[in-house]
């Protein structure tokens, strides 16, 4: 590329150095730069994580088409490219238009990069765009003004400003030192590389360049500042090389074969040989060339689909060590370079120059002091090694946790000291035991497989593993511990913490959410659930399994008499005895309050006829053991047992089941208590029937289904009518009435009873009030029960202001106290005593008080003792035979005489025959109530009755039965005093 064509020697050297730096942007510079993601110096991935993620031309258009453009430049050149003029052509604005083209390729991709990395590659484009303007001016003058270029020149300017941004644009790059030290260690590596090429270079060719120029100090100056500058990139190059991080190995081999094919053109230009014979667009400007577009084609082509992140394996470890240790030993490389310079002086017998002398002892001294700093750093990172290890010596050994790392056999191989306070064994002892000796039997499969899965699985998806085992102590007990699991060279690391009281707290909070904290037996919950497990699955077909609900008769009254502690250890007892009395495959417990369960696993047996009597007999064997006494508190307590048994069918639930065991409990208790009852569908289909029943009772009070009638209490002696008793009755759909014992009977509607008591109660009082404004003062008689009087969320006063409000007078109402209410039978003086206190609060406004059922019981004697009657009403049982029975004769009778003794008005009910009247009469009976005299009769016939106010009162001889009404009415008697009609159908 000489200007003046091999003319002038002096001026070689400065042409030929001054087109040389075209080569360094398209190789050195753009390589380095060009890197895929954390690949060479460029430590940010974002360099080549441009938005595309793969070659532009597909993977191999792009590098062969770069081949060949590179392969047909350097057949052109070889060939001489046909003439001169073109060759000087080619060899001039050929590699101008390859800068340019990297300057070009440079500038458009740093505009898609982050702004951390933009700078670089707009400084690589830079340094492009100087070369292409240096070959430019360049080629002016040899092809355009066809006359040598002038040395130093325009070109030489924009040649020199190459090398800079070059070096600038990798240190931007590069894995850059974050402190001092760590920058000065860089320029002394930096030194030690430029240092040891210019040792060689100075030997080799620069010296002789240095005396060619003579005197001439701006050539000479000219010819050393392009190797010089090449020497200072070649050096940055290699020593931020070796700091590059381990990402696209790609792009940073591009960017050193374009380094290497830059060097091996200066290399071979600088040669004495070369130099003086090289011409423009001969072979050597093919290196030059292909180092340009190698540049242009690194941003773009040499990357790789991205891939997720993998776990380093095998091989890519074992290269780290290759790569530090080639950075180590670069110091000792650069001395070894210069100690060549040397020797080559001493074996060419030519005296040593002094730049080498100075060049080769500031290289060993900068190698001197490297060696020094990484000494003391050395020094350094041994001492904070050490105090780190002393720091996670005492993290391990202080930790309450035991770290234990076992080899891929299993073999334990460090054991930390907390074994001894954990495990009650000390760690040199575990050193050595197999894993596997030392878990639980029952754990060690369990603990096998998952180990086997765990380091089957990516690191990546499964890091780590948490496992609980139980571990065999010192002591012999088996501690349940629990682990965290990470691997760690081919075997694992575990960190174990005993979590024996955690487990025993959990297994104590689960025993109390399944166990009834009073008698320790399984709860509902728990029940529910074995009986699930006992008829589903493999018992899903045997039908003779059975569920057994078992409910303690009296235990209320035990409660109420002896107290609440006495209750309970009653019930303890009880459950003690069902849990003995059962087999151990099968299950007692408690559902709430006096109920008890017991569930019965079939024997797979076919015989369903010997399994029912098989149960059934275990059944009456808990009914008579739990019907024994109890010895509580010095006495002998006794409460009976009522147990419903309900089997299995193909298909039932075990809700299902329950409740037919239920169903039959309930059965037991209201067929008389202290017996075992065997479940039918039928007591299902009565359940329905009664929860339709309420549901049509419900409807019933609120849409005005119910009629009042009332039933004429006639005087015995002069049969006119004194007072009139209220009754309910509910007209169903088909026009039939039933009475409250019929309807309420079979709903068992509590709720109900006390809706229908309140609507009666005041519906009497508003139609008494109504009659008397016309003129009829007759009394109207009202049951009320006792539960009703002493209800405490009733407001007092209620039926002083009910009467007020309707304006009836309180002496024409007669309050009619049915049988007392069971708690006062059993005894609350309380209840009594506030019984007898509203009672006279209301005899005291006039209204009178009637005891309901007299002769029925001792609640009646004990009510009739103790409150405020005027009226006593014999229990209709007494009426019924008082014809036929002498015995119940002499006692109507008796009741009778201390009724009259008493003061008291005395009311038969029931009296539907004539006999019954003339006896009853006989024995003093003041009045009696029946169909004998009327049956009920509603508000129109009521009216008329007591218009004529006269009810035929039998003789001496029998009367016929009188009818409800005069002539014709839709309206007839029946047979019964209530007119009494079957229970409504379902």
């Amino acid at each position: 590329m000489a200007t003046d064509h091999g003319s002038s020697t002096a001026g070689a050297p400065a042409t030929t150095f001054g087109k040389r730096p075209r080569t360094p942007p398209g190789s050195g510079a753009g390589s380095a730069a060009g890197a895929r993601p954390g690949s060479g110096p460029v430590t940010a991935g974002e360099a080549v994580a441009a938005p595309r993620t793969g070659p532009v031309a597909g993977g191999v258009a792009a590098p062969l088409l770069l081949a060949v453009v590179c392969a047909g430049y350097a057949v052109g050149a070889v060939l001489g490219w046909g003439s001169r003029e073109l060759a000087l052509f080619m060899g001039d604005f050929g590699l101008s238009a390859a800068a340019l083209v990297a300057a070009v390729s440079c500038f458009c991709y740093a505009r898609r990069l982050p702004s951390r990395l933009r700078p670089a590659w707009l400084l690589f484009a830079l340094s492009s765009l100087m070369a292409a303007i240096g070959n430019g001016v360049w080629g002016w003058y040899e092809v355009v003004l066809d006359r040598p270029v002038p040395s130093p020149s325009a070109a030489d300017v924009f040649f020199l400003c190459f090398a800079p941004p070059a070096i600038v644009g990798l240190l931007v790059l590069a894995k850059r030192p974050v402190t001092r030290a760590g920058w000065f260690c860089l320029a002394l590596d930096a030194w030690l590389i430029g240092g040891s090429l210019l040792t060689i270079s100075w030997s080799l060719a620069l010296a002789h360049t240095a005396h060619a120029q003579g005197q001439s100090v701006a050539p000479a100056a000219l010819a050393l500042a392009y190797p010089m500058l090449d020497i200072v990139l070649v050096s940055m190059v290699l020593a931020l090389h070796f700091r590059r991080s381990g990402g696209n190995r790609s792009a940073v081999n591009t960017a050193v074969a374009a380094f290497a094919l830059t060097v091996v053109s200066d290399a071979l230009f600088t040669s004495p040989l070369l130099r003086e014979t090289y011409r423009s667009g001969q072979l050597l400007d093919a290196g030059w060339f292909a180092g340009s577009l190698l540049l242009a084609y690194a941003p773009w082509g040499v990357r790789r689909p991205a891939e997720p992140p993998r776990p380093p394996r095998g091989p890519l470890q074992s290269t780290r060590p290759v790569a530090g240790s080639l950075s180590a030993l670069t110091p000792y490389l650069a001395a070894a370079v210069c100690t060549l310079g040397i020797l080559y002086h001493v074996v060419e017998e030519r005296r040593v120059d002094r730049v080498v002398v100075i060049t080769a002892c500031t290289v060993v001294l900068a190698l001197v002091v490297r060696q020094g700093i990484m000494l003391v750093d050395n020094v350094s990172l041994t001492t904070e090694l050490a105090q780190k290890e002393n720091h996670f010596r005492s993290l391990v050994q202080g930790s309450s946790d035991v770290i234990m790392i076992a080899a891929p056999s299993g073999v334990l191989r460090y054991v930390s000291p907390a074994a001894s306070g954990v495990y009650g064994r000390d760690a040199e002892e575990l050193i050595g035991s197999e894993l596997a000796c030392l878990l639980h039997p029952q754990d060690l499969g369990r603990v096998v497989h998952e180990v086997r899965r765990f380091l089957a699985a990516s690191p990546a998806d499964e890091p780590t593993m948490r496992i609980e085992c139980r571990f065999r102590s010192g002591g012999g007990e088996w501690l349940h511990v629990e682990s965290t699991v990470n691997r760690h060279q081919g075997g694992l690391i575990f960190n174990c913490r005993d979590v024996t009281e955690r487990v025993r707290l959990q297994a104590q909070l689960q025993h109390s959410a399944e166990h009834d904290p009073l008698t320790d037996l399984p709860n509902r919950a728990l029940f529910t659930e074995r009986v699930r497990r006992g008829i589903g699955g493999r018992r899903s077909g045997d039908t003779g399994t059975a569920v057994l609900f078992i409910d303690l008769d009296g235990f209320k009254g035990v409660n109420d008499r002896l107290g609440h502690q006495a209750g309970d250890e009653l019930l303890i007892g009880a459950a003690h005895r069902l849990a003995e009395s059962v087999r151990s495959g099968d299950t007692a417990a408690r559902l709430g309050g006096d109920e008890f369960a017991a569930l019965i696993l079939g024997d797979g047996a076919r015989d369903r006829a010997s399994r029912e009597a098989q149960v059934l007999e275990i059944a009456e064997r808990l009914r008579l053991t739990l019907s024994q006494p109890y010895r509580i508190d010095g006495q002998d307590v006794r409460v009976a047992a009522s147990i419903g048994v309900a089997f299995a069918e193909p298909g039932i639930g075990s809700s299902d089941l329950m409740r037919n065991a239920d169903l039959a409990m309930y059965r037991a208790k209201a067929g008389g208590k202290d017996r075992v009852e065997l479940y039918a569908p039928q007591m299902q289909a009565e359940v329905v029937r009664r929860t339709e029943l309420a549901a049509r009772l419900r409807t019933a009070l609120h849409e005005g289904e119910f009629a009042l009638l009332h039933q004429p209490v006639v005087s015995l002696a002069s049969g006119r009518i004194e007072s009139v008793a209220a009754q309910a009755r509910w007209r169903s759909a088909h026009g039939i009435l039933f009475t409250p014992g019929e309807f309420l009977r079979v709903s068992g509607d509590a709720d109900r009873a006390d809706e229908l008591g309140r609507w009666l109660l005041e519906e009497s009082v508003a139609q008494a009030a109504e009659r008397g404004r016309l003129g009829h003062h007759t009394p109207v008689t009202v049951r009320v029960s006792s539960r009703r009087l002493l209800d405490r969320s009733l407001p007092p006063g209620g039926i002083e202001r009910m009467l007020a409000r309707h304006g009836l007078p309180s002496r024409a109402l007669i309050v009619e106290l049915s049988d007392p209410d069971p708690r006062l039978r059993q005894d609350s003086r309380s209840s009594f005593d506030e019984l007898e206190q509203r009672l006279m609060a209301l005899r005291r406004i006039g209204v009178r008080i009637a005891l309901d059922g007299f002769g029925s019981g001792h609640g009646a004697i004990d009510a009739l003792r103790r409150l405020p009657v005027d009226i006593l009403k014999l229990d209709r049982g007494l009426v019924d035979g008082i014809v036929e029975s002498s015995r119940l004769h002499k006692i109507t009778s008796g009741l009778l005489r201390i009724a009259g003794d008493l003061g008291m008005e005395s009311v038969a009910e029931g009296v539907d025959l004539p006999e019954q009247v003339l006896a009853l009469r006989a024995m003093g009976c003041t009045h009696g109530q029946g169909a004998a005299f009327s049956g009920a009769l509603d508000e129109y016939r009521l009216r008329r009755a007591l218009v004529r106010d006269d009810c035929p009162v039998p003789g001496g001889a029998a009367l016929p039965v009188l009818t409800g009404g005069a002539g014709g009415g839709s309206f007839r008697m029946r047979t019964g005093s209530h007119n009494e009609t079957r229970v409504p159908p379902a």
